[in-house]
Order: structure tokens, then sequence, then C-alpha cells
């Protein structure tokens, strides 16, 4: 289950070290973060990382077909968890160190920023090989964080992108050798701590309206 940890001014959520599938229990262990991170004081930035070969490997498939009957709840869940990353007061850093793929790549994108292990592990989105049409609010979370080139490819051919590939795409910001990763992340986080405050969380709110109104609801889902 995900723990979150504090290096000085920058908040550590180490996701897990299974797939970090979004069951609902680990939706709530990472709000409980959030929640953490939202609530302290002093300057502040938020890093997410996983430990093992997975970031995150998405939805809980498996929880899903056992209780369809919940799965309007599930969904706005899974899609209140990236507007509340999207929305934080606070910049936020992902460092990917393994498999990111579908609802666990999308989550990277709810970041300010990301880094990625150069020479192992996944990005990807592979909706469309899965036979899986992504939500109104999933595209548009899709849409605003990458370029058009990016968003076209990414979401209709379920490309894997490694991490040197994902940063000549604009994925993600930067594909670093795996020792160097979380410090990668640390420091970009580090930079920009002094940030946290009302100022930021304003900003997100008009930056991404559309999509937090589509994420939480606002919209019909696709």
């Amino acid at each position: 289950m995900p723990v979150l940890d504090r290096k000085d001014s920058v908040f550590v959520l180490d996701l897990g070290e299974s797939e970090n599938r979004f069951h609902p229990d680990w939706i709530a262990s990472v709000n409980a973060a959030l929640d953490a991170v939202d609530k302290a004081d002093g300057p502040r930035a938020l890093v997410t990382v996983a430990t093992g070969k997975f970031y995150s490997n998405g939805l809980d498939l498996e929880w899903l077909s056992a209780h369809v009957d919940k799965r309007r709840d599930y969904m706005a869940s899974v899609l209140e968890l990236f507007a509340r990353l999207l929305s934080l007061p606070v910049i936020t850093v992902t460092a990917v160190q393994g498999h990111a793929f579908g609802a666990g790549a999308m989550l990277t994108l709810a970041h300010d920023f990301r880094v990625m292990r150069a020479d192992r592990g996944f990005w990807c989105l592979p909706e469309a090989d899965l036979r899986m049409s992504f939500s109104t609010a999933m595209a548009a979370l899709i849409q605003a964080r990458l370029t058009p080139q990016a968003a076209h490819e990414a979401m209709l051919t379920g490309r894997r992108y490694g991490g040197t590939d994902a940063a000549a795409a604009g994925i993600v910001d930067r594909a670093v050798a795996e020792d160097a990763l979380l410090a990668a992340a640390i420091e970009i986080a580090d930079a920009q701590a002094s940030k946290a405050d009302g100022t930021v969380g304003t900003i997100r709110a008009r930056m991404y309206a559309p999509v937090l109104a589509d994420l939480r609801g606002a919209t019909p889902q696709g």
C-alpha cells in the first residue's frame, strides 16, 4: 500500500511495490496522503514514485468485474483522484521507475513534471488494443497534458514508450538513469516548494477548468 514520507520540504509518496492497480483501498490510501500534503504548513512539494517493476498498471479490472454494480462510483473515484492531483495547491513531480499503463499513465499526466527511468519500463495507453474507449474526462486530461501529436499517437496506437522515447515525445520531461531518478524528481520538486499556497491552486483551477469539470462530472462521460 502507498506510504508517505517527507524529506525536508518534499513529500515522497511511494505508491507501493505491487502492480499498484487502482483498488478502492489503494485509492483511499493515496487520497489520505494527498490530504496530509494539502494540510501541511510551509513550503512543500510532492513526488510520487513506486517500488519494483510497476509504477501503476492502471484500473483494477479484477475488482471491477466482481463489483459491476459499483462501476459508476468506482470510475468516479478514479477520475476524482486525477482531479485531486491536477488541482493540488503544491507542485507535483512523478518519478516513473517502472511500467505506467492505462490509468497509471494518466496518473502521471496529472502531475506537473514527469521524470522517467531511461533504460527500463514503458509508458502506455493500451485502450485501443484492449477495445476500451477513453471517457470524455480521460481524453480531456490526456489532450490537456500532451501535444496534439503525442496524444494522437498514444491514444490511437497504444504505443509503448520507453523513457528516452517518452522524453522525445514530450510525454515526460526527463529520462534519466535508474540511480538518478528519485534524486532528479526531488530536485525539481524542492526548487518549486516555495510556491505551495493558494495562488498555485487558483492558477490550476483556471488553467484546467474544463478538464477539472469533466473529471468531476460536470459534463457527461463518454
